[in-house]
C-alpha cells in the first residue's frame, strides 16, 4: 500500500492534467470496505487498499478535492469559490448548484464513455480466457487417446496456462461488476439531474405565468389611467382666496366655474329622481314588463337558496358563533364576481319580520350605511318596485350606484315543510329608460341577491299557549353575486368582501331583533 501511494504521489503531474481534464474517477469497492479504484483510463487503472475503512475515506475525500480543484483551475476560474466535489460517493444532486448541473452531465457522460472503454477491454479478456479454455480441452478431446509422455508434458503446460489465467479470471470478473455499476450510477446520476432541471422550469414557468397576470392587471390600470383627464389638483392656503392667494385670475375663475357646473350637475339629478319618484300602488304588478322576469327569478333564487353547501364547491371563509359564510371564487372580464351564501340563526325574531325590514325602502337607510341617495322609480305593489341607489365614495374607488327590482313575497308551504312559515326576498339589476348606466360619474353595479328566512317555533306551541319572542328562532339563508364593473384588482375586492359581508349581515339581523323586540309577534 504505501509503495502504491508513493507511485501515485510521484504521479502528480500527470494526474493534474487528467483531472484538468474530467477523465479520473475514484470508486469504492462493493464488496472490500478497505478498497478503492482510481480509473484514469482504460490502460491505466490503480488498484489500491487502505488500512481501514477510515482512511479510504479519507483518500477518496482528497482525491475529490484535487479534481475538482484542478478542474477549476483549468478553466481559468481558481478564485472563485468552489463547489462540494460530485463523484459516484456523492451524497446528494441536490447539493449541486443549477449552475454546475451542465459541467455535472458531460463529466458523468465522460465517466460512462470510459467505463464503456473498460468494459469493452474487460469483455475481450474474458472471451480471451474462455478461448484459451476452449482450445485446451478441444485438444485433450481430439487427441488419439494414447498415453505418452509429450502428450502428458503438453497437457500439465496447458493446465499450468490456465491455472496461471484463474487469478486474472476472478480479478476481471469482479471488476467487470464494478465497472457495470459505476456504468449504472452514473446513468441514475444524470437522470436525477435531469429530473432536477425539469422541476426548476416547471416552477419558473409557474412564476412567469403569475408575473404575466400581474403585468396585465397593471397594464390595464395604466390604460385606463391614461384615459381619465388629468386634473391640476390645487390645495392649501395658498390657492384660497385672499390678497397673498398665488392662484391667477383665469385658473380662479376655472375653479369657480366647474364648482358651480357640479353643484348644478347635482341638482339636476335630484329633480331628476324626484321627478321619477312614484307613489305607492302607481303601476300595477300584472300588467308591468318585470312581472314574468321578477317570478322566475324570484323562484330560481328560492331553489339556489335551499340547497346545501356542497364539499369541495364552496370554501367557508368567516365564521363567528351560529354564522357561516361560504364562497366560490369566479371571475367575468377579470373581476371577481365571487358567488356569496351564509347560514345564519337568529332568536327572538320571525321570517317575516326580517324580510319585511330587508325589503322596505323606507328604513333601509337606518341599516344600509353605505348610501348617499336612494329613490323609488317605480312601485309595482305593495311587496315589489323599482329601486336606484348611489353609494357613498370610498376613495380611491369611482363612485357606484345599482339600479334594481326588489320583491317580498311568502314562501308555499309545501316548499318549506319543517319550517312555521318562510318568506324571501329577491333583488336583482334591472334597466330604465332614464337612468342608462355607467352614464356620468357613476359606475353601475350588477347584482343578483336573496335572502331567505324561515322561522322555527319551540315546544310552547304544542302546549296551546302563544308563541313569544323567547320562543322564536329565524334561520337565515343569505345568496349574493356582485359585479362591481369598471376596474379594481382582484385581490382588494375579495379582501373587501371578506371584511364586509359578515359585518354586514351581523349588523342588518341585530338591527331587526333591536327593532322588534319590544313589538308583538308578527308572522
Amino acid at each position: 500500500m504505501k509503495k502504491r501511494l508513493w507511485q501515485l504521489s510521484s504521479h502528480h503531474l500527470n494526474l493534474k492534467e487528467l483531472y484538468a481534464n474530467g477523465q479520473t474517477i475514484s470508486m469504492p469497492h462493493k464488496f472490500d470496505e478497505c478498497r478503492f479504484d482510481v480509473i484514469i483510463n482504460p490502460d491505466c487503472v490503480w488498484y489500491l487498499r487502505a488500512r481501514n475503512a477510515e482512511q479510504k475515506h479519507q483518500w477518496l475525500e482528497v482525491l475529490d478535492m484535487q479534481k475538482v480543484t484542478y478542474g477549476e483551475a483549468s478553466n481559468g476560474s481558481g478564485l472563485k469559490r468552489h463547489g462540494s466535489s460530485v463523484s459516484i460517493v456523492s451524497a446528494s444532486v441536490n447539493s449541486v448548484s443549477h449552475s454546475q448541473s451542465t459541467k455535472i452531465v458531460k463529466e458523468k457522460m465522460d465517466e460512462m464513455e470510459t467505463f464503456r472503454d473498460l468494459l469493452v477491454k474487460q469483455v475481450d479478456s474474458l472471451q480471451k480466457f474462455f478461448d484459451t479454455c476452449k482450445d485446451t480441452f478441444s485438444t485433450e478431446k481430439d487427441g488419439d487417446g494414447s498415453e505418452s509422455p509429450n502428450s502428458d508434458h503438453k497437457m500439465k503446460e496447458q493446465l499450468a496456462v490456465a491455472a496461471a489465467q484463474a487469478f486474472d479470471f476472478r480479478g476481471e470478473a469482479l471488476t467487470f461488476k464494478t465497472t457495470s455499476a459505476g456504468v449504472l450510477i452514473a446513468l441514475q446520476h444524470c437522470l436525477d439531474i435531469i429530473s432536477q432541471r425539469e422541476d426548476l422550469w416547471r416552477k419558473k414557468l409557474e412564476k412567469e405565468v403569475e408575473k404575466r397576470k400581474k403585468i396585465e392587471e397593471l397594464y390595464k390600470g395604466s390604460e385606463l389611467t391614461k384615459q381619465r383627464p388629468k386634473l391640476t389638483i390645487m390645495s392649501g392656503p395658498d390657492y384660497e382666496e385672499g390678497p397673498h392667494s398665488q392662484i391667477g385670475e383665469e385658473e380662479f375663475f376655472d375653479a369657480v366655474e366647474a364648482g358651480l357646473d357640479k353643484l348644478d350637475q347635482e341638482q339636476l339629478y335630484l329633480e331628476k329622481l324626484r321627478q321619477n319618484s312614484v307613489s305607492e300602488g302607481q303601476t300595477k304588478a300584472e300588467t308591468h314588463r318585470l312581472t314574468s322576469e321578477i317570478e322566475r327569478i324570484t323562484m330560481e333564487q328560492l331553489q339556489y337558496a335551499q340547497s346545501g353547501v356542497e364539499d369541495g364547491v364552496w370554501t367557508l371563509f368567516a365564521e363567528d358563533g351560529e354564522m357561516r359564510m361560504y364562497k366560490r371564487e369566479e371571475e367575468i372580464d377579470g373581476l371577481a364576481v365571487d358567488p356569496l351564501k351564509a347560514v345564519h340563526t337568529v332568536k327572538g325574531v320571525t321570517a317575516r319580520e326580517m324580510c319585511q325590514h330587508f325589503y322596505n325602502p323606507d328604513v333601509r337607510f337606518e341599516w344600509e350605511t353605505t348610501l348617499e341617495k336612494m329613490t323609488v322609480l317605480e312601485r309595482l305593489s305593495d311587496a315589489a318596485c323599482v329601486v336606484l341607489q348611489v353609494h357613498k365614495k370610498v376613495w380611491p374607488a369611482t363612485q357606484r350606484d345599482a339600479l334594481f327590482w326588489s320583491h317580498l313575497r311568502k314562501v308555499p308551504k309545501d316548499m318549506c315543510r319543517d319550517a312555521h312559515d318562510a318568506w324571501i326576498v329577491c333583488n336583482n339589476s334591472t334597466e330604465h329608460p332614464n337612468f342608462p348606466s355607467n352614464n356620468g360619474k357613476f359606475i353601475r353595479v350588477g347584482l343578483t341577491i336573496c335572502l331567505m328566512c324561515q322561522t322555527y317555533l319551540d315546544s310552547s306551541e304544542e302546549n296551546g299557549s302563544p308563541p313569544t319572542r323567547d320562543n322564536l328562532t329565524c334561520k337565515i339563508t343569505y345568496c349574493a353575486v356582485v359585479n362591481p364593473g369598471g376596474w379594481a384588482p382582484t385581490s382588494v375586492l375579495r379582501a373587501v368582501y371578506k371584511r364586509e359581508y359578515p359585518k354586514f349581515l351581523k349588523k342588518f339581523t341585530q338591527y331587526v331583533f333591536e327593532k322588534c323586540r319590544d313589538k308583538p309577534v308578527c308572522f
